[in-house]
């Protein structure tokens, strides 16, 4: 079976090292007795969300389909946390979730329906809570320093000023802040402590901090600096934070999970719960901060003896997960950013680049330069420390060699920071002590090609030191006396890489380049813009035969916009002549907002209109103030413009105030409703068909209008979702919201029937030949069980008169829609009647072939590889047409809708009524 429930320990292993440890299986499957999941669900556990409270609305998942809980991190996390990623204590479940007792009742509530568990793990840091004492570790390490039994928990502590480590809380300056008596040496009892009496803290505020033994009769100023930490302005933090942290985050530290004793202390609760059967999986949460993401999945796949362990990986492009990870596969935005592309309209980019344009002044074409700019603007503000801290390491390697010392730190810093700038992807995964790949030698080669490019030429020597550095090689004299460092100059080295990735492209550049919003995602590839069935066909193909469990998204705690946005605002790229001439016009009433701005505003308002109408005002104004902020260009996080944030709020009012152009964007949500309900359940249909594991967020098996957390973390409405389920058991759905609903309910509940079709080593993924590219067909299973059939670029289909003779080849057998319950025979057929009630038809296999043809068609789709295209023109194809109207187009006809009421203009440029 691939499920396989561990409700009872089995092949328990607590020591990774032990010669009974139970290796993962070959083709990234789990071992053999540990479970594979089919179909998850994502619930985001907390105050809000309790296992209590989950475990009442297993019975709605269950009747959904789901096969499996995908809970967020569970242990216990700081005060007030809204999503866990905050740790604060390894060795305690969540207090507020309903602690152990409430999360192994919803274990094994979930596991008497037959329902899996899979936990989120968070190895790469832990929470700088305020206080500081909920985090008993860290609270240890500040008071005790070099002493406590913790200090070689987290990275970075015992380095900086005379071992001092940086807490960065302050709201002035050290010597202001003191001089006005705002830190005060007080005796409490701390929480958690109570076992040691009163003792002597600093207070600031609500922040507190422990005393180092004898420092506390000292006066307060040198009380103050006595400690094993430094008190610091906020701003300080930079350019002098002396620990890791999640990317620019100072609230949380780095763990040094890499060390056998930290990862043994940090798992070994949830290594109890998995081995006692409590928990069947886990995902892993950004292992690209770790110093050895491989070394450290070794482990913990054999700790648990070959578990399925999903990895978020974030993959650039045509990146591959390393094939020597012992991992089942990414968390799927791999697939996601594919599936976002197959509905792309490639003839949009021009209209649409030429707006953004218009209204920005960005070139189309110059995504690579915006890319630069963001990440050498974040590797010299905001992690300056850690550039700065990989530039030190290597200037200390560098001074003691007499072969390397006249390189100056200056001269390596500059080379270091267009070397980060330059990578192409979160690291290139050297491990110290073995060789460099070539792919790794490669990678870091064409990352020096662009930095030798932007350096002076008096740079280029120290340029090649720094190269072999990072690579591990052997230069200057002293490798052999310098090895920890260099070693570590290695690790630090990819680990700035991947923060300046996160921060510098999907933070930072993703917010600045609108040309098409849908595309900036976690993981995406804007560049990209679109991609046809065939380059989907060759990618999942290899993906099902190289890792057949691993898993696809659609949306996410971490997605900017969920599934449905992105569908919507993919969609302009249909109509790009016409949302070209809509802003052409709207732009004169947004003088004053920045353009950026000003661009994604009108694509997020287009993007999150509902039946109802526009988003709250309220959600947007938080999602524009934030989107802004990461923007940096005109406000930021840590330089606020008021005045132009407060700018911003007042055109919102203005904004939704106006009938007209309120009324035009309840036109154009009417005018695209076809092409978005195409878009929207071709989407999820292909996105929970085509590979490995189907997750669905909480609430996405219906429409939703997420934007980017913590709007997307809100409180779910189960109670409206059973109530829509137990109204679709009676009738057939109306809106296009209760469409996806049943699609996504129809398609789990096939997958929980035919399990060996979607997951594990016999769930092949076969392309059918069709005469038309405006569709996505496939067959899965080694022995086809399911096929897809999904409509793309609905716009296009709908100007070449729909399907008309356009066929695709079915497997032999007998075949029923579970949409919409028609059947099929197999071989020929007319992508028309299987498409007649819905954009997408998900066959079920229902019946054996019929006939000696059916038997060669399905030998013939049985050949492993793609050899020929698939797209096979037929009588009545053409090609897809480019977009019609130009920009001196009279929109009338077309854009009628439009004219009507928003196109008579005053001489200000501003609408009337």
């Amino acid at each position: 079976m691939t499920q396989n429930t561990s409700e009872t320990p089995t092949d328990t292993v607590t020591d990774a090292t032990a010669p009974s440890a139970v290796p993962p299986a070959p083709q990234h499957l789990p071992s053999s007795g540990r479970r594979t999941p089919v179909s998850t669900y994502r619930l985001q556990l907390g105050p809000e969300l309790t296992f209590d409270e989950a475990i009442t609305h297993l019975d709605y998942l269950d009747g959904l389909g789901v096969t499996d809980l995908y809970l967020s991190p569970i242990l216990q996390a700081a005060p007030g946390s809204t999503h866990g990623y905050d740790v604060v204590d390894h060795a305690t479940i969540s207090a507020p979730m309903g602690g152990r007792d409430g999360f192994e009742r919803l274990a094994a509530a979930a596991h008497s329906r037959g329902m899996g568990v899979i936990v989120d793990v968070v190895p790469n840091h832990m929470g700088v809570p305020t206080p500081i004492y909920h985090n008993r570790a860290l609270w240890s390490v500040l008071k005790d320093g070099p002493a406590s039994p913790y200090a070689a928990w987290f990275d970075g502590t015992d380095d900086g000023a005379a071992g001092r480590i940086l807490m960065p809380v302050l709201g002035a300056r050290i010597g202001t802040v003191l001089a006005n008596g705002e830190i005060t040496l007080e005796r409490r009892v701390v929480p958690g402590l109570e076992d040691e009496g009163e003792q002597p803290v600093l207070v600031y505020y609500d922040h507190v901090f422990p005393v180092r033994a004898g420092t506390e009769n000292l006066p307060l100023p040198l009380c103050v600096q006595e400690q094993h930490y430094r008190l610091a302005y906020w701003k300080v933090a930079d350019e002098e934070l002396n620990f890791r942290r999640f990317f620019d985050v100072d609230t949380l530290v780095a763990v040094r999970v890499e060390d056998p004793a930290v990862f043994d202390a940090t798992h070994a609760l949830l290594l109890d719960l998995f081995h006692a059967g409590h928990i069947d999986a886990f995902r892993i949460d950004h292992p690209d901060g770790l110093a050895d993401p491989r070394g450290y999945l070794r482990r913990l796949s054999m700790a648990t003896g070959g578990a399925w362990i999903a990895a978020e990986k974030i993959l650039e492009g045509s990146e591959d997960l390393p094939e020597d990870w012992p991992v089942a596969g990414t968390t799927g935005y791999d697939a996601s950013w594919r599936i976002s592309a197959l509905h792309c309209d490639p003839n949009g980019a021009a209209n649409l680049g030429n707006i953004a344009h218009v209204i920005t002044g960005d070139i189309p074409g110059s995504l690579p330069e915006v890319i630069t700019t963001s990440k050498r603007e974040v590797a010299t503000t905001s992690l300056f420390a850690e550039v700065h801290r990989v530039a030190t390491l290597a200037d200390d390697i560098c001074r003691d060699d007499i072969m390397l010392r006249d390189h100056t730190f200056t001269w390596i810093r500059s080379c270091l920071t267009e070397m980060i700038v330059a990578l192409d992807r979160y690291r290139a995964y050297i491990v110290p002590g073995e060789p460099a790949p070539d792919g790794a030698v490669e990678i870091i080669e064409h990352a020096a090609r662009a930095a030798r490019a932007a350096l002076d030429a008096e740079l280029h020597e120290t340029l090649d030191v720094v190269i072999d550095l990072v690579l591990g090689r052997e230069v200057g004299v002293e490798g052999h006396t310098q090895r920890i460092q260099r070693d570590e100059l290695v690790v630090r080295f990819q680990q700035a890489c991947g923060a300046v990735m996160a921060k510098g492209v999907e933070d930072t550049a993703f917010y600045r380049w609108t040309q098409l919003v849908s595309l900036n995602e976690v993981g995406g590839d804007p560049e990209a813009w679109s991609i046809n069935s065939d380059e989907f066909h060759q990618w999942a193909s290899a993906m099902a035969a190289t890792w057949p469990v691993t898993m696809t998204c659609g949306t996410t705690h971490d997605t900017k916009r969920s599934e449905d946005v992105r569908s919507r605002i993919g969609v302009l790229s249909q109509y790009s002549s016409e949302w070209r001439a809509l802003l052409t016009k709207l732009h004169p009433y947004a003088a004053g907002l920045e353009g950026h701005t000003e661009n994604l505003l009108w694509q997020i308002l287009a993007g999150t209109w509902t039946d109802a109408g526009p988003i709250e005002r309220e959600r947007l104004e938080r999602y524009m103030l934030k989107a802004s902020r990461e923007q940096k260009l005109w406000t930021s996080w840590t330089h606020n413009d008021a005045d132009g944030e407060a700018a911003l709020s007042a055109f919102l009012d203005k904004l939704y105030d106006d009938g007209d152009i309120l009324g035009a964007f309840a036109d154009w949500y009417e005018f695209t409703a076809d092409s978005v309900r195409t878009s929207v359940l071709s989407r999820k249909a292909i996105q929970l068909t085509c590979l490995g594991v189907a997750d669905t967020y909480q609430s996405c098996e219906t429409l939703q209008n997420y934007l980017v957390d913590p709007d997307n973390r809100a409180p779910v409405d189960f109670a409206a979702l059973a109530t829509m389920a137990t109204d679709l058991d009676a009738r057939d759905p109306i809106t296009l919201a209760e469409e996806k609903f049943h699609l996504t309910r129809a398609i789990l509940q096939l997958r929980r029937r035919r399990p060996d079709a979607f997951v594990g080593a016999q769930a092949a993924y076969r392309p059918l030949p069709s005469s038309t590219g405006h569709v996505v067909c496939y067959a899965r299973g080694e022995d086809p069980q399911v096929v897809t059939v999904a409509a793309r670029l609905h716009r296009v289909i709908e100007n070449l008169q729909g399907f008309t003779e356009h066929s695709v080849v079915l497997p032999g057998g007998r075949w029923r829609d579970v949409l919409s319950g028609a059947e099929f025979d197999g071989g020929s057929t007319l992508i028309a009647d299987l498409l007649t009630r819905y954009p997408v038809a998900v066959l079920e296999k229902i019946a054996g072939p019929q006939g000696d043809q059916a038997r060669t068609e399905a030998d013939e789709l049985a050949r492993p590889e793609i050899q020929i295209p698939l797209f096979r023109p037929g009588v009545r194809h053409q090609s897809t047409p480019t977009q019609r109207p130009s920009e001196d187009t009279e929109v009338t006809g077309l854009l009628g809708w439009l004219t009507k009421r928003f196109f008579d203009k005053h001489d200000d440029g501003h609408p009337h009524g």
